[in-house]
């Protein structure tokens, strides 16, 4: 195994050595996830020397983000998406209507406000996360964003 090593970097060596111990590689399955629904090329990666990474894809009219913690149990998965910038047009009814979706029509994923701008957002630890449980988290902030971001901004656009 030393020789193997030798001809990987660390964090190469890491990712196999987590991708043997557990079955899961959570990079190369979220890799294939983006791959399926991303559009025009628009798929960006950036990696930490902490041994995080952050992607970034295009889908239908919104950006969707996808971070990945680190590699072990206690790790995260945070997927999100901004439909829209506050401040907006009546935001009481904008809130309600937000918690309404809520408790409805979200899933794991959950409408909340991030600098300023109301997202799609879902997190979970990395603890006995399946690939198709992946799969789910960002197809489902993907498409809760981008069913919603249009009807959004016409409805409570920018105050």
């Amino acid at each position: 195994m030393a020789n193997y090593q030798e001809t990987l970097t660390s964090d190469e060596f890491l990712d196999e050595l987590i991708a043997q111990t557990t079955g899961i590689n959570h990079v190369e399955i979220i890799e294939n996830v983006i791959d399926s629904l991303e559009q025009d090329d628009s798929a960006m990666v950036s990696h930490s020397p902490e041994g995080g990474y952050l992607w970034k894809f295009k889908y239908g009219s919104v950006e969707v983000f996808v971070q990945l913690s680190g590699k072990t149990d206690e790790d995260t998965i945070t997927v999100w998406s901004a439909v829209l910038k506050l401040p907006a047009k009546d935001e009481p009814k904008l809130l309600r209507h937000l918690l309404e979706l809520n408790c409805s029509s979200t899933f794991e994923a959950r409408f909340g406000i991030i600098d300023n701008q109301v997202v799609v957002i879902s997190t979970r630890t990395l603890a006995e996360l399946s690939p198709g449980e992946v799969s789910r988290l960002i197809t489902i902030v993907a498409t809760i964003a981008d069913d919603n971001d249009d009807a959004l901004q016409s409805e409570f656009g920018t105050a």
